[in-house]
């Protein structure tokens, strides 16, 4: 359907100031032409008639007409359907000689903007969605409504926006964050009454957080945490203000203060299991099954890992001997090649353990082990002593390896008893 102007038929120009009104209710200037309704998109002819335009480089006034042409900006959808102004645009000379630009387009205020493709009615639509939604929710309900746009645009859109008049606060609350723990933190300053974030500081120093202050005198409260950098701002900036603690550095206080009690005296805290407890563990782990090649004495260090291998190890001769290939078995276990080929070329699953996987693994401390035995059931647990007697009898290793060795002694498994709870437990 097209509605036209004619200049001699008076109902239609009805019709058409009707559609001007109702299309553009609150932008003047603007005359509308006709409008074309389709199935899925409206085409308004619209045209602007004011008689000139400001230059915006030297704001003078001009009406001598240069050119015109044709903009398609996209507008807020009518029915469910998309609506396309067909919008022409003139182009008027700047009177003025010493302005450096020799023509400049007009620009109808709210609807059109310099290189936009969208009104500015459909902008702010598309911004106040972003603004609930953001990006890409938002473009799904754009779309739904025919405002067809990406979860770009409307992103681009909703950071185009002004920033907020954010009133200054009566209560705040100064608080530090951090950009990348333990090396770069910076401050938040929170409004407690509203309970939103006013402001970042890129720093926790005390000149900062006073120069804020300072720059806000209405601020009656100042509640902080026990940081000096922030007392310190905090005095200088807004020496009006009341400081105070806020809830959760009280509790958090007192939680930290309360789990150094606790740790100072844990071993309170220690309670003996039962005798029979550690029978039934022992026995427990006495019953366990033992796999096929596992001997008293395993010669690895973990044993769940030297279980998880023979496991495995069983498993591919078990395939192999099923008359599967080694590719088949490498695409069913999930294995690589190389991995597969290694399990299978082992007659026995001891032999892919050696070096760092044995403890039987030679070291200059060997030959000395019965007499650091022998002096540790004597009482001498002192590693860097123990050191210095083995000199003497000819050892030429390092410290470090006789350490580890009374280490592990020190460490061996003691009778089962119960952990006492961790200070942080406790306290909570």
């Amino acid at each position: 359907m097209i509605v036209a102007v004619g200049l001699t038929v008076s109902p239609v120009r009805e019709v058409v100031l009707r559609l001007q009104e109702l299309l553009f209710p609150s932008i003047a200037d603007v005359a509308v032409l006709s409008v074309e309704v389709d199935v899925a998109i409206v085409r308004v002819d619209a045209h602007s008639t004011s008689r000139g335009a400001a230059c915006p480089q030297c704001g003078i006034w001009s009406a001598r007409v240069h050119s015109s042409y044709l903009r398609f900006p996209a507008d807020v959808p009518s029915g469910g359907r998309r609506v396309v102004l067909r919008l022409r645009v003139r182009r008027f000379r700047c009177l003025d000689r010493g302005c450096p630009r020799r023509a400049f387009v007009e620009q109808i205020p709210g609807l059109t903007r310099k290189h936009g493709q969208r009104t500015e009615r459909l902008r702010s639509t598309l911004a106040s969605v972003g603004l609930a939604l953001a990006g890409r929710a938002g473009a799904r309900l754009s779309a739904i409504l025919g405002m067809s746009v990406s979860r770009s645009t409307v992103l681009r859109l909703v950071n185009a926006l002004p920033e907020p008049d954010i009133p200054s606060p009566r209560v705040v609350g100064v608080d530090e964050y951090a950009t990348r723990r333990g090396h770069a933190y910076g401050t938040v300053l929170v409004d407690i009454e509203t309970r939103r974030p006013v402001d970042l500081l890129p720093d926790r120093e005390a000149s900062s957080v006073a120069g804020w202050l300072a720059a806000r005198p209405g601020i009656e409260v100042v509640c902080r945490d026990r940081a000096p950098f922030f007392a310190e701002g905090a005095r200088a900036g807004a020496p009006q203000a009341v400081q105070v603690a806020d809830r959760w550095h009280l509790w958090n206080n007192l939680g930290d203060a309360a789990e150094r009690a606790v740790a100072r005296h844990r071993q309170c805290l220690r309670v003996l299991l039962p005798e029979s407890v550690g029978k039934v563990e022992a026995e427990a782990e006495a019953d366990e099954p033992v796999m096929s090649g596992e001997t008293a004495a395993s010669p690895w260090k973990s044993d769940r890992f030297a279980n998880r291998i023979r496991a495995r190890h069983a498993t591919v001769h078990a395939m192999l001997e099923a008359g599967q290939s080694r590719r088949s078995i490498g695409r069913q276990l999930h294995m690589t090649h190389r991995t597969v080929k290694g399990l299978a070329d082992a007659a026995r699953p001891e032999d892919l353990f050696t070096g760092q996987y044995r403890f039987s693994r030679a070291t200059a401390v060997d030959e000395y082990k019965p007499y650091l035995d022998k002096r540790w059931d004597e009482g001498c647990a002192n590693a860097w002593k123990l050191w210095e007697e083995i000199i003497l009898l000819g050892y030429t290793g390092s410290y470090g390896i006789v350490s580890a060795y009374i280490r592990k002694k020190r460490t061996s498994p003691r009778p089962v008893t119960a952990q006492p709870p961790t200070p942080r437990a406790v306290t909570r």
